[in-house]
């Protein structure tokens, strides 16, 4: 047997599938001139010996640039793979998963072993080993094609770096480079561009939707500095003016993007370089940015950058104007929900879009057929911003998509015209995260909250994520919630959800127009204080060890069955007189208590105590100054 005879199969089913043939391929064999692998594979020897590795096949993308693809080949099949794929020198998958791991500190990388001295004979196994992010290595695990079975044959290369770009810690890594990229990119617009806090994500959407439109993506670079910011407008105007939102909505989209046309720093040429700014930014976009957004449209791109920016913003957390929903707690109300194809969700204060995207992303999982797609962008999804800046962002979100901008509504949730607009759309869900502590009558929290149930059908879910003060100080708004709508569950959420700003929150779930008392219903409480996520210095709250999906399922069944578990969730026939949290009903469960967990215990109360105080003595101080208005 000749292991040459193997790797002329492998370079002849190359050839045949059009590999040597695609101008974006770059194929190398044993040695790769990248010197990114070069270091990495410098002692990589399958002999463990401290030598140079070299792989039979090495096979990279100029424009797909963090994924390679590494072929071994052996002539035995017999030396196919060890039963612990833990001997690289003798046989091929082991040898593959070997060089594999190496590379895995730059690359996702998809590894192949081959075996056989025909073609009809030879044997195929396919690898991924997802790129490690901040030193964690995920597990090396076999590529599957959409049924769920192992790649057991060479296939095209689109098609395999298609079924490896959804594995959830490829997702995971490029998310990461993206996150990584937002601060370097908040920098450049504070540094150079001199860009203030909200124009920094408009700018971001702005170019997005320009580089969507082929023409302006191909010829950006060829524009002198004093023409690429009417280009830019330009491109963005003709893909809004395209997009399916109606003809009066355009004009309230296309007007917070005018400053790019006249900020003078976005056109300064460099001396030395002669680029500008905005030249600078519409590039790094499009290298780091665009290539996520046209692979994973699940995610709220620009929440994403927004929230990053919110992150790095000086002084005032909140400069920015609202506190972001994260993206797993959109996807968590979409879950609570229940969203179904033919749903229709109305988010009253949709900000940048997330809960919109979420619940799109949930309801195109369940269509079959392209007309239900169809229904989901015309029909099933409403959303309602006041902030013109905000709506553009919401509105870009969607357009970058290709979904769901028609029904995009600009202007006070409260509006008349509006109101009537949404109820005649009888929708069936409502999901909201209002804006916090705002000052005047009718700007309470939970008045948002009572907004969305009355707009919902009868027996409607509404879902609100809101400050704990909403939920343990007496307020007028909970009486009126109660007697109009059912308050199914209410969840205490972990402390530092909306790190970094400062806002302990609930979830409440309501049923919408059954009156809650009529129903002699208990509410169900769950103490979803531990999501998995951990703080990080580069990238805020993350789900470094992968916990999340995990917990978020043990969640769901806790609630969907309304267990009684000490210590996480109980049921309580509750007033709206009453504190509506699990803490003031759930047993402990004092066999898993320690000292220091006592202690702390203890020290969250004290100061929950305090700024439960805090919140009555503005409640009161707000009555009075109403009052005083009133009588004035």
């Amino acid at each position: 047997m000749n292991e040459r005879i193997t790797e002329n199969i492998v370079r002849d089913t190359l050839r045949n599938l059009g590999y040597f043939d695609h101008e974006d391929i770059i194929i190398e064999e044993q040695r790769s001139q990248n010197t990114k692998i070069q270091s990495l594979l410098r002692s990589a020897s399958k002999t463990g010996k401290g030598g140079v590795g070299a792989p039979e096949f090495i096979i990279k993308s100029k424009k797909i640039q963090d994924f390679v693809i590494i072929f071994e080949c052996k002539a035995d099949n017999k030396k196919h793979a060890s039963e612990l794929l833990d001997c690289p020198k003798d046989f091929a998958v082991d040898g593959a998963i070997h060089y594999a791991s190496y590379l895995a500190k730059e690359f996702n990388v998809i590894a192949i072993g081959c075996s056989g001295q025909t073609q009809s004979g030879l044997r195929v196994s396919t690898y991924l080993q997802p790129r490690s992010v901040a030193g964690f290595v995920p597990e090396c695990k076999p590529l599957n094609n959409k049924s769920g079975t192992q790649i057991d044959k060479i296939i095209n290369f689109d098609n395999l770096i298609e079924h490896a770009t959804y594995d959830p810690e490829v997702e995971k890594g490029r998310l990461s480079d993206l996150m990584s990229f937002s601060k370097e990119l908040h920098n450049y617009m504070r540094d150079y561009a001199k860009l203030s806090e909200s124009e920094k994500p408009l700018l971001v959407s702005g170019v997005l939707i320009a580089l969507s439109n082929i023409a302006f993506s191909k010829v950006f670079s060829i524009y002198t500095p004093d023409e690429l910011p009417e280009k830019l407008c330009d491109a963005i105007e003709e893909e809004i003016k395209k997009s399916d939102i109606p003809h009066a909505k355009k004009q309230n989209m296309i007007q917070p993007y005018s400053f790019l046309r006249v900020h003078p720093e976005l056109s300064r040429a460099d001396k030395l370089t002669g680029e500008s700014p905005l030249y600078n930014l519409i590039d790094k976009i499009n290298t780091h940015a665009w290539p996520f957004i046209s692979v994973y449209h699940d995610y709220d791109i620009i929440g994403q950058f927004y929230g990053e920016f919110l992150r790095y913003t000086g002084g005032d957390k909140k400069a920015l104007g609202i506190v972001l929903t994260p993206r797993h707690i959109t996807d968590l109300f979409s879950r609570i929900a229940n969203v179904q194809k033919d749903s229709t969700v109305f988010d009253p204060c949709c900000g940048t879009g997330g809960f919109l995207v979420s619940a799109m992303h949930q309801m195109f999982k369940k269509c079959i057929t392209e007309d239900e797609k169809a229904r989901v962008k015309q029909y099933g999804l409403i959303g309602v911003e006041q902030q013109p800046n905000m709506y553009a962002l919401a509105a870009s979100n969607m357009i970058l998509r290709g979904d769901g901008k028609a029904n995009l509504h600009q202007g006070s949730c409260f509006d008349d015209a509006i109101t009537k607009e949404i109820n005649s759309r009888q929708p069936d869900i409502g999901m909201i995260n209002p804006p916090y502590a705002q000052k005047g009558k009718g700007l309470h929290e939970l008045a948002f909250v009572e907004h969305m149930l009355d707009c919902l059908r009868v027996g409607g879910i509404g879902i609100a994520i809101v400050p704990m003060s909403c939920v343990i100080t007496p307020h007028e708004t909970k009486h009126t919630l109660l007697s109009k709508h059912c308050l199914e569950a209410v969840m205490s959420m972990p402390d530092e959800l909306f790190t970094p700003v400062g806002t302990i929150t609930c979830i409440m779930v309501f049923t919408a127009h059954k009156p809650h008392e009529a129903e002699g219903r208990k509410t169900w409480f769950g103490y979803w204080k531990d999501d998995g996520f951990e703080k990080t210095k580069q990238q805020g709250r993350t789900d470094v060890s992968g916990r999340w999906e995990n917990i978020r399922d043990k969640w769901l069944h806790s609630y969907k069955n309304r267990e009684d578990i000490p210590g996480l969730c109980v049921k309580k026939q509750v007033t709206a007189d009453d504190e509506w949290c699990a803490e003031a009903y759930m047993e402990t469960d004092y066999s898993s208590v320690l000292k220091a967990d006592f202690e702390a215990a203890v020290k969250k109360f004290l100061v929950f105590n305090i700024l439960r105080n805090e919140e009555t003595l503005e409640a009161d101080e707000l009555g009075v100054e109403d009052d005083m208005e009133a009588s004035e």
